[in-house]
C-alpha cells in the first residue's frame, strides 16, 4: 500500500479509516476492473430508477428516496461487507429521488437536466482519463486542500439546513439567485465536487493494490456514487442559475 493512503479524502465514505484492517486471500481481492464492473451496474441500476420518476413527473419519492437513502448510506459504511446489497439499494432510492428532483428542475428550465447528466458524465470521463496519465495527481497538498475545501462546503451547507427551519435560506443557495456572486460559489462547489472523483480514484487504486476483500468493490461504488450524485446536483444548481439571469 503506498504511504499516503492514510490521509484524508473529502467523501465521507472515503475516509482515512475505510480500508483499516480489512485483508484478503489472494483469490477474493478487490481489482479495478471488478469496481469498474459495479460502478457501471450501479449508475444504470441509478439512470433507470432516475428516468422512471422522471418520465412520470413523480416528485412523491424525493423524500422517501432521500430517507431510505441515507439509511442504506449508514448501513453501508457500518457494514461494509453488505454492500453488494445495499449498494444496489441505494442506488434506486437515490435513483427515485434524483429522478424527481431532475422533474422539477426541467419543469422550470427545460433542457437542463440533459445539460447536467452530459457535464456530469463528461467531467467523470475527462478526470478519469486525466488521472490515470498523470496530468492530474493525488498528491498530498493536493488532498489537504480538496479536503480542506469541502468541509469549508459543508458547513454552508450545514448553514443553510439549519436556517430552513425558520423559512429562510442563504441567498448563495437559492437557484434563482443570478448574481454573480452566487454563480461564482455554485461554480466553485462544482469544480471542488470535481475533484474529490480524484480523490476517490486514488483511494480505489490504493486498495486495489492493498489486498482488500473483494466486497470492497461495492463500497468503493458506493463511494464514487456519493461524489457523482453531489456533482450531478450541484451541476443542476449552477445551470439553473445560469438560466434565471438569461431570464
Amino acid at each position: 500500500m503506498r504511504n499516503h493512503l492514510s490521509l484524508r479524502s473529502g467523501n465521507p465514505a472515503l475516509n482515512k479509516n475505510t480500508f483499516k484492517g480489512l485483508h484478503a486471500d489472494n483469490s477474493q481481492i478487490m481489482t479495478i476492473d471488478g469496481t469498474v464492473n459495479k460502478t457501471s451496474l450501479a449508475l444504470i441500476i441509478l439512470l433507470f430508477s432516475s428516468y422512471y420518476t422522471y418520465s412520470t413527473s413523480n416528485t412523491s419519492f424525493i423524500f422517501m428516496g432521500m430517507i431510505a437513502g441515507v439509511i442504506l448510506a449508514i448501513v453501508t459504511i457500518i457494514k461494509k461487507e453488505w454492500a453488494s446489497i445495499t449498494v444496489p439499494l441505494y442506488a434506486i432510492c437515490e435513483g427515485l429521488a434524483l429522478g424527481g428532483i431532475s422533474a422539477i428542475y426541467d419543469n422550470m428550465y427545460t433542457g437542463i437536466v440533459q445539460q447536467a447528466i452530459f457535464l456530469t458524465f463528461g467531467i467523470f470521463i475527462a478526470l478519469l482519463f486525466a488521472y490515470k496519465t498523470k496530468v492530474i495527481k493525488a498528491t498530498e497538498n493536493f488532498k489537504l486542500g480538496v479536503f480542506a475545501a469541502t468541509g469549508g462546503i459543508a458547513i454552508v451547507y450545514f448553514i443553510s439546513f439549519i436556517m430552513s427551519f425558520f423559512g429562510s435560506e442563504l441567498s448563495i443557495m437559492n437557484i434563482q439567485n443570478a448574481s454573480m456572486v452566487s454563480i461564482g460559489f455554485s461554480f466553485f462547489v462544482v469544480i471542488i465536487a470535481s475533484l474529490n472523483l480524484v480523490l476517490d480514484f486514488d483511494f480505489i487504486e490504493e486498495a486495489s493494490e492493498a489486498g482488500v476483500p473483494k466486497y470492497m468493490e461495492w463500497y468503493a461504488t458506493f463511494g464514487l456514487l456519493i461524489t457523482l450524485i453531489w456533482l450531478y446536483l450541484e451541476i443542476l444548481r449552477l445551470l439553473a442559475k445560469l438560466q434565471s439571469r438569461r431570464n
